[in-house]
């Protein structure tokens, strides 16, 4: 999609000669320039949202793996058990 923020110069010769630009038209610029960042906050906030649930997904995954040993671990008679979660999970 291509908005008016992103068309050229070229198009608006007036943009480009901040005298002769007609009013509201810096309005205009500062809003294209917000939208711009927002858009890319909103890019960047979906990139963050996919890593933490994949590292949600990641560490689950390792619990999982960690708790399957520590069960299979023959213990000794009389060796105290030692909850490696420290009863959190």
């Amino acid at each position: 999609l291509l908005t008016l923020c992103q068309l050229p110069v070229s198009l608006f010769p007036a943009a480009a000669d901040p005298v002769s630009m007609a009013p509201g038209s810096l309005e205009r610029g500062t809003w294209c320039n917000e939208h711009m960042l927002h858009e890319r906050l909103d890019i960047i906030e979906e990139k963050v949202i996919k890593t933490v649930e994949h590292l949600e997904s990641e560490v689950k995954s390792l619990l999982n793996i960690i708790s399957e040993t520590t069960l299979n671990i023959p213990t000794a008679p009389g060796t105290p058990l030692i909850d490696v979660f420290d009863g959190q999970y």
